[in-house]
Parts: C-alpha cells; sequence; structure tokens
C-alpha cells in the first residue's frame, strides 16, 4: 500500500543525540520513533522513493543542553527503510526547538502539532512530507 503525505506523528521523550556513546540508547531511540510512526501507517505499506521534507519540532521540558542538530541522525536513520528507501531522498530537514521560556504561537497547527503543544513534554513531533518545497513560496 502506498504512503498517503503528509505523515505526521509524536514521538514522547527525550531525543537521544547521534554522538551518544551508549549504542543501546541510539539503538532504543530509534525503535521507539519507528514504532511512534507506524500508528499514522497503513498497515503493509510500501516505503516511498519520492523526495521528501522532514520537519522535527522538540518541546522539551527545559532548556536543552545539547545542539538541537544531533537529534535528527537517528530520527532520520528510524526511518530509512521504513517510510522511505533511502537517506539520500531527503530534501529539506528543518528542525526547532521550542523551550518553555520562548513562547511561540502558531497561526494554523495542524491537529496533532497542537497535540504535542498541549502534550505532557518533552516530546518530539515529526511530519513529513513530499513536497520538498512547501512553505517556500
Amino acid at each position: 500500500m502506498e504512503l498517503i503525505f503528509p505523515i505526521e506523528f509524536l514521538v514522547s521523550g527525550t531525543p537521544v543525540s547521534f554522538q551518544s556513546a551508549r549504542p543501546s540508547s541510539k539503538s532504543q531511540w530509534k525503535q521507539k520513533v519507528r514504532a511512534a510512526s507506524d500508528g499514522s501507517l497503513p498497515e503493509n505499506h510500501f516505503a516511498c522513493e519520492g523526495k521528501l521534507a522532514v520537519t522535527l519540532f522538540y518541546f522539551p521540558v527545559g532548556p536543552v543542553q545539547g545542539d538541537v542538530d544531533n537529534i535528527v541522525k537517528l530520527v532520520l536513520d528510524a526511518l530509512n527503510q521504513h517510510i522511505y528507501m533511502d537517506d539520500s531522498q531527503i530534501e529539506r530537514v528543518v528542525i526547532q526547538k521550542f523551550e518553555p521560556q520562548r513562547v511561540f504561537s502558531f497561526t494554523q497547527p495542524s491537529p496533532l502539532l497542537a497535540a504535542a503543544l498541549s502534550a505532557q513534554k518533552p516530546i518530539l513531533y515529526v511530519r513529513l512530507s513530499d513536497d520538498p518545497f512547501e512553505e517556500l513560496a
């Protein structure tokens, strides 16, 4: 079954950095991301082969200690051969952290992004689109 984009899902917990010294932590985080994605995918789906854009919004409990870019790699690795065939299909990545002291108001959040805004923190919102140029016009 083919995938219908955009695909959105939430991953509860603090993302694990690609630079983590514990391989088991990295593996557990990738499994958690993949499991969280399953609820937004049809059964027996095919991984897509087209170009994609990925949006990651991280809502931590407090100030983030590490670099926000270090969480991208493990999320993308978790979705490789699951939602898409190869990382080379990713044309654009948008990542942002929304720490509690920095209030931001989304004008038209999707229902799932709205759920992330009101959910218990920490939580990661993940969105994949088959239009790498969306929001650029």
